[in-house]
């Protein structure tokens, strides 16, 4: 390769020799940005969603490929957003494959000052076991003038505005055979 094909290859060279002094055609252009292109396009499937930030229920696209997340846009045909995020909304790629997020689960025992880390599979023993005592321990079948009531009041659970309405239908059937009558969602708070 001789000099000339060297500087024929620099911008600077190709914006003078063409007259394209702002650089705005492909005089700018090198192999390297030749060769970007968007993430999405590599995609081999694209799973619509609903942003988990608050109760506006934006719809999102979810690129997905091999089962890794490329990336996460606003989805175009959503009647409600339009394609369109907030930053919330389009910081959320960041949220489920952010470095800072945490992969398992912190625990503080009792009278304890320092969290350790514990496999998901104990945590969720660990809350399984405790609804089941506490029901336990404060199930009424009766109340006070002896009308069968079947429930407990020692639990009680506020949702989150991002549960779309099957989940919330979902939980609240869960909620309902375990007899805790105590369900409510911040949404109407």
């Amino acid at each position: 390769m001789g000099l000339f094909d060297v500087l024929q290859r620099w911008p600077v060279i190709r914006q003078v020799a063409t007259g394209d002094l702002h650089a705005f055609g492909a005089t700018a252009a090198s192999p390297r940005t030749e060769a970007l292109h968007a993430r999405t396009r590599d995609a081999d499937a694209v799973v619509k969603s609903v942003c988990p930030y608050c109760a506006v229920g934006c719809g999102q696209n979810v690129y997905v490929k091999d089962g890794r997340i490329l990336d996460i846009e606003g989805d175009p045909d959503s009647p409600i957003s339009g394609g369109t995020l907030c930053p919330k909304g389009a910081a959320s790629f960041q949220l489920v494959t952010g470095t800072q997020r945490e992969k398992q689960v912190l625990y503080r025992r009792p009278r304890a000052t320092e969290w350790e880390a514990i496999p998901l599979e104990q945590a969720m023993d660990m809350v399984a076991e405790r609804v089941k005592r506490t029901r336990d321990e404060t199930w009424e079948q009766h109340d006070s003038q002896g009308r069968e009531v079947r429930r407990t009041l020692g639990i009680a659970h506020l949702g989150g505005a991002t549960l779309d309405n099957e989940e919330n239908y979902l939980i609240k059937k869960l909620f309902s055979g375990l007899g805790i009558v105590q369900v409510e969602n911040q949404a109407r708070i």
